[in-house]
């Protein structure tokens, strides 16, 4: 396996590569689980989910070369891929995922020497993001959910207040950025629970002025351009449904 194009010299060499590892990685158990479930076959061999510094990912065999240029992931993951409820199954890969993004991270940290201080803000820059696992299966700090229903409730209470017809509207929306009046502690209290609101998709915080989108079935919000939908579209869709929810119903062998 490809170890990235490194060297890596930095702590924050070392992160940029595990973000995009990370990414590429929950794209393949959120926005890409079709793909994703497709291309594990339990009929194949041995498969590993790699995670690239592109943002990409990919399913394949493990690296030849013994040693390994990288730490390997998790081995057969195609294999329990019907024997488990399908949620379970992203699950377990999640965790898996995680700790071959740690090792990979440290693998690099030891092979260029970091002390004791580059090892601390590297962990310290890592362990700042949500994890996989927590991405895949909605847990990212219990609270989030309820804060993101508190900012759903005050998305559609807004909506009607705009110059629109009085006709139901879809649980769709633009995360409104914060606005200019005298109410600075509410101001303050909105943007923090924005702040605290994670992407289904990619796992980061929201961003003043991005344009986000909630899923009607299990109201996780997504940043729109990783579900690729613009406001545009957005504005005429009734219910939404991201991807993972799209798919939950997949039949099984």
């Amino acid at each position: 396996m490809d170890a990235g194009g490194g060297p890596y010299r930095t702590a924050e060499d070392v992160f940029r590569d595990f973000r995009g590892r990370r990414a590429g990685m929950i794209k393949a158990l959120t926005t890409d689980v079709e793909k994703f479930y497709q291309q594990c076959d339990p009929e194949k061999e041995n498969l590993c989910l790699y995670g690239l510094p592109t943002e990409t990912w990919e399913v394949t065999l493990p690296a030849e070369e013994v040693p390994p240029e990288l730490p390997e992931p998790a081995l057969g993951i195609n294999f329990a891929r019907d024997g488990m409820e399908e949620k379970d199954w992203l699950a377990l890969v999640a965790v898996h995922s995680d700790a071959w993004l740690l090792s990979v991270a440290f693998y690099f940290g030891a092979r260029f020497g970091f002390d004791k201080e580059s090892r601390r803000r590297l962990f310290n820059m890592i362990n700042n993001l949500p994890t996989i696992y927590e991405v895949v299966t909605g847990t990212a700090k219990k609270q989030s959910k309820e804060k993101t229903s508190n900012s759903n409730s005050k998305i559609k209470s807004n909506s009607k207040t705009q110059s629109r017809p009085a006709e139901p509207q879809a649980k769709v929306s633009k995360m409104p950025p914060k606005e200019d009046d005298d109410s600075g502690a509410e101001d303050a209290e909105d943007e923090e629970e924005h702040e605290n609101t994670l992407c289904g998709a990619c796992g980061d915080n929201y961003a003043n002025d991005e344009f986000w989108i909630c899923c009607d079935v299990c109201e996780k919000w997504f940043h729109g351009k990783c579900v690729k939908i613009t406001p545009a579209r957005a504005e005429h869709i009734k219910q939404y449904k991201c991807p993972s929810c799209s798919s939950s119903k997949r039949a099984r062998v």
